[in-house]
């Protein structure tokens, strides 16, 4: 994945930019993964969370941080202080090398996928996208996986301006389609 090295030199050069220790123009992704469902199902038990956290650190090369329930709700059977989701950040090197991953990678291999429509860019330029299952990132063994589960990936761009940041996802060779039909 050092091949976002090279497409980060041509990035700072065409943005004319001189200092080499500001990432591009992204300031971080954010990987979200939420295990309510799954704690609903009657399989659950207390061997599928670290499951869940270890293949999110083998997707991401990060360890994911817990997010607790702040307050329980007994509609859905929470109480606080449970364990409702997991959350990873990433910035720099491995920022770069995950958005070249999925953009190259992962989203090809996504089912009857036409490219990430424009309305997942929001008015300050996040883009926001998701996959319904873990096992369309080549580092998982769909049988060795024991629990599937989707994650919410969001892109924060620096500047939060849509229209530049659509053309900076473009520019990342991310796979955007050109008009929002």
């Amino acid at each position: 994945m050092r091949k976002v090295q090279g497409d980060y030199l041509i990035l700072m050069t065409k943005a004319k930019k001189t200092n080499s220790h500001v990432s591009t123009d992204l300031l971080k992704i954010v990987i979200n993964c939420g295990i309510g469902k799954l704690r609903s199902q009657s399989q659950f038990d207390e061997k599928v969370l670290p499951e869940i956290e270890k293949e999110i650190a083998t997707i991401t090369g990060q360890k994911p941080a817990e997010r607790v329930a702040k307050k329980s709700i007994s509609t859905f059977k929470i109480r606080e202080g449970e364990v409702v989701g997991l959350q990873v950040t990433l910035r720099k090197h491995r920022m770069n090398d995950f958005l070249t991953k999925v953009s190259s990678i992962v989203l090809p291999r996504v089912k009857d996928f036409r490219g990430l429509e424009l309305s997942n860019v929001d008015h300050d330029g996040n883009l926001n996208f998701g996959f319904r299952e873990q096992t369309v990132f080549p580092e998982i063994n769909p049988e060795r996986s024991r629990v599937t589960f989707g994650m919410q990936v969001t892109v924060v761009p620096r500047k939060k301006d849509r229209e530049a940041a659509i053309a900076l996802y473009r520019s990342l060779g991310v796979p955007l389609k050109h008009s929002d039909k």
